[in-house]
């Protein structure tokens, strides 16, 4: 029963959503060419995203932001719904780091380029650097938020070992980096399922750890930092 209800109901509205919302997106972007609207238009098909698949989201944290930011935002990554939730939940205008492939997929693509999303080449390590200092640059000279999911890809299971740009972009722009975690999606939409089941999950945000007086060379130390933070904020969700 729940798999004909993700194949006949929820999987068809999540098309349409995402056809209808970025379809609407791309649109303002030709008035406001800030993105702002366009991440306006993403948090409500986030919300519609998760309405139509029964997934219901509890926050918690979210008072450990102090402040507009900016900030860089970090999290786990377990299913392609991560992004809705964070989208939906998430407060903080605030751009991310997308892998190029996604801007060659219709309404997708044209959505990510317009609103000021940043393509990473994950085969291409100076062109990822780049792209980390574009992020930097944002943060620093725009006041933008970004967020980033530091495992290079969705984790099958488990937390996969964190990479160094989070540390990066937080220290080169002088800002703090958030960590969050989320728990329970894995088990909603396995990477690799098309089974998308209800259910609840919870959506941590932890302290933000200060980047001040740090320079590139404290980037491992932070990352190992930052991996701790998130894991441990996992292990209550298991817990709970």
């Amino acid at each position: 029963m729940s798999l004909l209800r993700s194949l006949l109901f929820s999987t068809p509205l999540i098309i349409l959503s995402t056809v209808v919302m970025w379809t609407c997106s791309v649109a303002c972007s030709l008035f406001d060419p800030s993105g702002n609207s366009q991440h306006r238009m993403a948090q409500i098909w986030g919300r519609m995203l998760l309405a139509a698949s029964l997934i219901r989201v509890r926050v918690e944290g979210l008072e450990n932001l102090d402040g507009p930011g900016p900030y860089v935002f970090v999290s786990n990554h377990a299913s392609l719904m991560d992004i809705p939730a964070i989208l939906a939940y998430l407060p903080y205008q605030f751009r991310f780091f997308a892998k190029k492939a996604l801007y060659t997929v219709p309404f997708v693509g044209w959505h990510l380029k317009r609103a000021g999303h940043i393509p990473v080449d994950r085969a291409n390590a100076r062109a990822s650097l780049r792209s980390m200092s574009e992020g930097a640059r944002m943060v620093a000279e725009h006041g933008l938020s970004v967020l980033l999911f530091p495992e290079g890809g969705r984790a099958p299971q488990g937390l996969r070992e964190f990479k160094e740009g989070a540390a990066y972009i937080a220290i080169k722009a002088g800002v703090p980096l958030a960590p969050m975690a989320l728990s329970g999606m894995r088990e909603l939409l396995p990477m690799g399922s098309i089974h998308l089941r209800s259910g609840r999950v919870t959506l941590r945000v932890g302290k933000p750890i200060p980047t001040a007086g740090l320079t590139l060379h404290d980037r491992e130390q932070l990352t190992a930092r930052l991996y701790d933070e998130i894991a441990a904020m996992l292990k209550v969700g298991a817990a709970v």
